[in-house]
C-alpha cells in the first residue's frame, strides 16, 4: 500500500483477476472504502496511481475541524472522488480520529513481500 501521513493507506494489491475483499482491493481506501470501479491492468504492467489528498484538521480543544479527503485517479479512471476518510485506515478495525494526529508525516510505501516496484513518485504541497 502507500500510506499518506502514515496512516491513511490506498491499496495497491494486485487486483486483476484477484478475488478479494472489496475495501482491500486495488485503489480502495484501505478498510475503509472500495474504489468505485476495478481499473486495474494485467500483472506485469505498470499501473499509474494519482493521489489528491487534503490532511485533516482540529482546532484549539482539539475537535475535528475537516476530515481528511481523498481523490484517487488509477490508470487515467477517477476510482476516489474527494472521498472523507473515516479516520486513519487499518485491518479490521473501526477508525476514528481520536486522538488527534501531527499535521504531517512520511509517505510509506508497503508491498506485504510481493513483486512491487515503485518508480517516479512526485509530492507537491497544494
Amino acid at each position: 500500500g502507500v500510506f499518506l501521513m502514515g496512516l491513511y493507506e490506498i491499496q495497491v494489491l494486485d487486483g486483476y483477476n484477484n478475488r478479494t475483499y472489496a475495501d482491500g482491493i486495488t485503489a480502495s481506501i484501505y478498510g475503509q472504502y472500495p474504489p468505485l470501479v476495478n481499473a486495474c491492468r494485467e500483472p506485469g504492467v505498470w499501473q499509474t496511481y494519482d493521489v489528491i489528498f487534503s490532511a485533516p484538521t482540529w482546532d484549539g480543544s482539539s475537535s475535528l475541524t475537516s476530515p481528511a479527503y481523498l481523490t484517487v485517479i488509477h490508470n487515467g479512471v477517477v476510482v476516489q472522488n474527494h472521498q472523507a476518510a473515516m479516520g486513519p485506515t487499518g485491518h479490521k478495525t473501526v477508525a476514528d480520529y481520536d486522538p488527534p494526529h501531527a499535521a504531517t508525516g512520511p509517505l510509506t510505501l508497503q508491498d506485504h513481500g510481493d513483486l512491487v516496484r515503485y518508480r517516479n513518485i512526485w509530492i507537491r504541497s497544494l
